[in-house]
Order: C-alpha cells, then sequence, then structure tokens
C-alpha cells in the first residue's frame, strides 16, 4: 500500500495539544480533516486554535494566506464519532488507559468503512493490547508522533503482533509523505525512543543519588562534554517529572521489573512534593521568576605540567596528545600495549574512565568520555580521596592549558558521559538483536526524537564494537545487581568481525 491519497479525509480523536499538533500536520499536507472531542465544544475550539496557529505560519511566510485559507476550509470539527465515516484514517490522541483507547476504537469499528487505517498516538501502552479489542486488528498501528507534532519530524511506526504489514506500509508512507521522518518498529515497551533512551535519565539520576555531583555540574558536563542539546535534570523539568517519571515507571514494569529500567527514588520524591518542573514554577531547578540558575562546579586555575608521558594511544581519547602538544605541553610517548593513559610529572596517572573507580589504585585521575575533545568546553574529572593533591592540580592545569573548564566530581565508575552513552549503546544493540528496528532507524530515531549529537550505533561505531561492553563489565563486577550487565546481543556485537575464523 501506498501513502493515503490526498482527496482522503482524516480524523484526529482527541484535542488536546498533541491531537491539535497531529491534525495541523495532516492539514498543512493537504488533507481534509475531521475533529472530533468527546467534551463538548473542545472540537470547535481546537479548531480555532489550529487556525490561529495557522495565521502565525502565514506572518512567519511559512504559508501563504490562499494555503492557509484553503486548509481552513478543510478542516472541520463534528460532534458525533459518526461525522467520521468517510475517513480513510483516524488517529486516536486521548487519555493514556488501555480501556479507554480500547472503548474508542471499538466505537470507531461501527463507524468507519473496512479498510480504514487505525492509529494510536500512544507513546507508553502496548499497541497490541489496544487492538486487541477490534474485530479486524490488522489495519491498526502506532503512528507516535514527538510534541510538539508540527515542528518535530519523527514519527515511529509501531506494528502490532496482529499488523498487517500492508496497513503499517501505509501508515509509514503516509507519515513520510506528510513530510515527517518515519521509522519503523516493533511494539515492544517504550518503542525506540522511549526505551533507549531511558539510562539518559537513569545515569544521571544515580550519579546525584550518590553524591557524585550537583544537577547542574551533570546537566553542564552531559551538555559540554556529551554533546547533548540538554542534560538530563533540564530535560525532565521541560518535560515534567511527572510524565519523565510516568515513562520510566511504565517501561520498567512493562519489562517485569528489569533493574536496568529502575525508575528513581530521587525522581518519586520530586513528584511526590509537588515539584514537577517548569509547569509548576519548580522541579530539580527553581524556575520561578527571579531565581538564580545554579552553577556547575568549575575547578580553580590550575598550572599544567610542563609534560606528559603517554602510555599507549588513549584510545577514544586519543584526539587529546594533539591538544596536549598545540598548547606547548611536551608529550613522550611511551610503547605500551593497550594502554590508555597518561603519566604526569609527579608520578600520578591520568586515564580515560574505564568502568573503574580510583579508590582501586593509588594516584589515579580519571576523565570522563567526550564526543569531540577538541570541540568540548568541559572535561570532567574524578579522584578518591587519597588521591595526591598535587596530581588532581596537575591534571586539571593540563585540561584548562587545552581550553577546558573542568568539573571535579566524586569518585564514580564510570563517570558521567561515558556510562551514560556506554549503556545506550546497549540498549540500542539489544534493541536490534530483538528485532525491535534496524540500526538506521535507532539511530535516525534517536538523533530527531531526542536530539542525540550521534545515533547509538554510529557512537559505537567510534568508539570501537567492543568499547561499551568493557565499560559495563567493569561497572557490573563493581555493582553487580545486574543494572550494568552487558547484553548478549552487545557481547555478539563486540566480537563481530569481517573475517570469522572457521573453527573455535
Amino acid at each position: 500500500m501506498t501513502a493515503l491519497d490526498l482527496s482522503s479525509p482524516v480524523a484526529v480523536v482527541g484535542t488536546g495539544t498533541m491531537g491539535q499538533g497531529i491534525a495541523q500536520v495532516a492539514l498543512v499536507a493537504g488533507h481534509s480533516v475531521r475533529l472530533y472531542d468527546a467534551a463538548p465544544g473542545r472540537a470547535r475550539q481546537a479548531a480555532e486554535a489550529i487556525g490561529a496557529r495557522l495565521d502565525r505560519l502565514v506572518e512567519k511566510e511559512r504559508l501563504t494566506a490562499a494555503e492557509r485559507d484553503a486548509a481552513r476550509a478543510r478542516l472541520r470539527p463534528v460532534g458525533e464519532l459518526t461525522g467520521l465515516a468517510d475517513c480513510a484514517l483516524v488517529v486516536e490522541a486521548v487519555l493514556e488507559r488501555l480501556d479507554v483507547k480500547q472503548e474508542l476504537f471499538r466505537a470507531l469499528e461501527d463507524v468507519v468503512s473496512y479498510d480504514c487505517l487505525l492509529a494510536t498516538n500512544t507513546s507508553s501502552l502496548s499497541v497490541t493490547a489496544i487492538g486487541g479489542a477490534l474485530r479486524v486488528p490488522g489495519r491498526f498501528v502506532g503512528l507516535h508522533f514527538f510534541n510538539p507534532a508540527p515542528l518535530l519530524p519523527l514519527v515511529e511506526v509501531v506494528s502490532g503482533f496482529t499488523t498487517d504489514v500492508s496497513y503499517a506500509t501505509r501508515a509509514y508512507e503516509t507519515a513520510r509523505a506528510w513530510g515527517k521522518t518515519p521509522v519503523a518498529c516493533a511494539d515492544t515497551p517504550g518503542f525506540i525512543v522511549n526505551r533507549v533512551a531511558r539510562p539518559f535519565y537513569a545515569e544521571a539520576f544515580a550519579v546525584y543519588e550518590s553524591q557524585g555531583a550537583d544537577p547542574a555540574t551533570i546537566d553542564a558536563v552531559l551538555r559540554e562534554s556529551g554533546g547533548f542539546r540538554m542534560g538530563a535534570f533540564e530535560l525532565t523539568d521541560l518535560i515534567g517529572q511527572d510524565v519523565n517519571e510516568s515513562v520510566t515507571h511504565s517501561v520498567w514494569q512493562s519489562f517485569f521489573q528489569d533493574v536496568r529500567f529502575t525508575p528513581s527514588l530521587a525522581q518519586r520524591r520530586l513528584v511526590e512534593s509537588g515539584r514537577l518542573g517548569r509547569k509548576t514554577g519548580h522541579g530539580w531547578y527553581d524556575h520561578r521568576d527571579g531565581a538564580e540558575r545554579p552553577e556547575p562546579h568549575t575547578a580553580e586555575p590550575a598550572e599544567p605540567p610542563a609534560y606528559v608521558v603517554a602510555e599507549g594511544g588513549l584510545g577514544p581519547a586519543s584526539d587529546l596528545l594533539a591538544l596536549i602538544r598545540e598548547a606547548g605541553i611536551q608529550v613522550r610517548e611511551e610503547d605500551e600495549d593497550n594502554g590508555t593513559r597518561l603519566v604526569l610529572p609527579s608520578g600520578g596517572q591520568l586515564a580515560l574512565t574505564d568502568g573503574q573507580t580510583s579508590v582501586e589504585y593509588r594516584d589515579v585521575v580519571y576523565f570522563d568520555l567526550a564526543l569531540d575533545y577538541r570541540e568540548a568546553t568541559r572535561v570532567a574529572l574524578s579522584h578518591a580521596p587519597n588521591t595526591s593533591p598535587v596530581t588532581v592540580a596537575e591534571a586539571t592545569g593540563l585540561f584548562q592549558a587545552l581550553g577546558k573548564k573542568v568539573s571535579v566530581i566524586g569518585d564514580v565508575p564510570g563517570m558521567i558521559v561515558a556510562r551514560t552513552v556506554a549503556r545506550i549503546i546497549d540498549l540500542a544493540v539489544d534493541a536490534v538483536a530483538k528485532g525491535v528496528a534496524t540500526e538506521e532507524d535507532i539511530d535516525t530515531a534517536m538523533r530527531l526524537g531526542v536530539n542525540y549529537p550521534l545515533g547509538p550505533l554510529e557512537w559505537s561505531r567510534r568508539l570501537g564494537r567492543g568499547w561499551a561492553g568493557s565499560l559495563l563489565d567493569e561497572l557490573h563486577e563493581i555493582d553487580p545487581s545486574g543494572r550494568y550487565a552487558p547484553s548478549l546481543a552487545l557481547y555478539r556485537y563486540a566480537c563481530a568481525t569481517d573475517k570469522r575464523e572457521d573453527t573455535p
């Protein structure tokens, strides 16, 4: 099946923010759109709100006045479900309750034609379970838009257990015809984005709960070293702590309380206190008028070392060697198999975090992973309480000489960026292995859905196939709860090579 013809009317049921956004997308694409809401008068109010947004698009020269007028003429609120009888696609965006959605679609089956495509915009419920209430579940799919739907390009096209391939294809091609970037995925908890993204929040909260660093510092490291557009604390304040926690809890429960998806107790307390983020004026941060934003911890200036000894090529941090030389600091190189450390003049060592803690060693300072060490504006360091102050000062001065701000955090294994990226890669590889989606679609979904600087599989290829598994192995040894245990899929992914031995 190909995309819906523009002559085919589209219906949106549920006229909240998401429903209005989806309706606007279909309308601007050229369809006639019917709006229905169970609350009297809501559909008409939604039509007026969409009309006002079309006016703003004209003001911004994204639509012509003639296109706006034509779109308005194609938009019609209806007071009864029977008003949707001639629609070729109905998209539901109502309350996230299974019974409510099932009841709605059972009623729709009595109204629409036999080949009408039925779709849910659910973000947390099972597409299979919703469609299971239908007499003809093969025509039922998930069309998960991201908020705001008119602006964000990604649409997850979710096939339930009984979804017919032809209808999934029609949904996919229709989303693409509407100017969106669709990705195909199986019906699994969280689909792609809300499944793979859980560690971004979970690891930031875990570092905070262990008193490794404060929210402002963790956010700054994720942005300025990791390359993420926003940190986990500021992003969940924007989303709403209740909304973010609800998704986390739903994914955790749907995976039978898998420890890898365990919700955060600190976030639970935030929700219980009513501090839900921007919408209540207070979340992790105080958003009230006049409130001062806390600054991340930034180390005081320190003298750089006169030289460093590089034992090995520093692995994913190899670009640092060129930066150190450019800063006028001598680099003495020594061949060292699998070496990933710098020896400082004091005799202390500076190493890229590998999932271990500094307390295990006599005099080691770890530094965190960066998306791009040349472009990064901040680097995090960690060390044990008994690490020599001279070693800490030399490590701090070294990165400052490279033009970086330095945040010194607690002795956190895997630090901030590294443990987050490793867990994201693991969940992405696991999702591919279980047939949730292709590598390409997962990378696309994470770049477009949550603005990651790289897709997880792309990141893994840059870091080396074995990097994430090695770091998680070390974390799992320290914390054997299972939270950091690498998946079997990641192990197989790390072992895969272009040339395989014929015999063991």
